[in-house]
């Protein structure tokens, strides 16, 4: 069989596959639905394990009937295919989000924990619809009027989780991309602030900037030294 032809039947098949997996990624919402609770928000976060830059949180709810290809867990897509995604997704007038960003100063202040938590409750708080309940990723979260669902392994199980965890992923990617040129000599637009090892040499080298995790080690350790 000529090439072409393979993949045009290939193709549509690919497509069916994508369309069940949304199927199947959309049941928690659609349980939550039947239960009452129509504006339904998945909640996640990107940027717990650095050693620099802020936490970030997005909440997202999505339309009943919503359907855009290629939506996972943001750490199992390219750089390239979440970029595309986030700009479909934010660009949908029908999507509801919201974004919250806790700075490194109040990491270092409360620790990484209640510092996520905090992201997690700004996001929530600056969607333009309450929603009723709240999908979350692998986190107790507690709302003072909206129920909460913790989801083990959401991004990759609930279609708003991961709609989320690519508008948190990829806003905290920009927001790290845009502190480099600040600080170029650390690579942050490169590792994001993760700790790879040429960060932990440029760190060790240049010593922490106003950007890195004070209550983080090896940062906590140089600055003992």
């Amino acid at each position: 069989m000529p090439p072409q032809a393979k993949s045009k039947i290939a193709s549509p098949v690919t497509e069916e596959a994508e369309r069940k997996k949304l199927r199947q990624m959309a049941f928690h919402e659609k349980e939550a639905r039947k239960q009452g609770y129509e504006l339904v928000a998945g909640i996640d976060e990107a940027g717990r394990g650095p050693l620099a830059g802020p936490v970030v949180a997005a909440a997202c709810i999505l339309p009943a009937r919503f359907s855009i290809l290629g939506i996972d867990d943001s750490k199992k897509l390219s750089p390239e295919k979440r970029a595309h995604l986030f700009e479909k997704i934010t660009s949908n007038p029908q999507v509801i989000y919201g974004v919250g960003i806790v700075s490194v100063e109040v990491i270092d202040e409360i620790n990484i924990l209640q510092a996520t938590i905090q992201a997690m409750l700004n996001a929530v708080n600056c969607l333009k619809s309450q929603p009723h309940m709240l999908l979350v990723d692998g986190l107790h979260l507690s709302h003072a009027s909206i129920p909460c669902q913790k989801i083990i392994g959401g991004d990759a199980l609930s279609l708003c989780i991961a709609a989320a965890s690519i508008i948190a992923k990829e806003t905290r990617d920009r927001l790290m991309i845009d502190l480099d040129r600040h600080w170029p000599q650390y690579g942050f637009a490169v590792h994001k602030g993760y700790g790879t090892p040429k960060h932990v040499t440029a760190l060790t080298q240049f010593g922490p900037c106003p950007l890195h995790r004070k209550s983080f080690a090896p940062v906590k350790l140089l600055l003992k030294e």
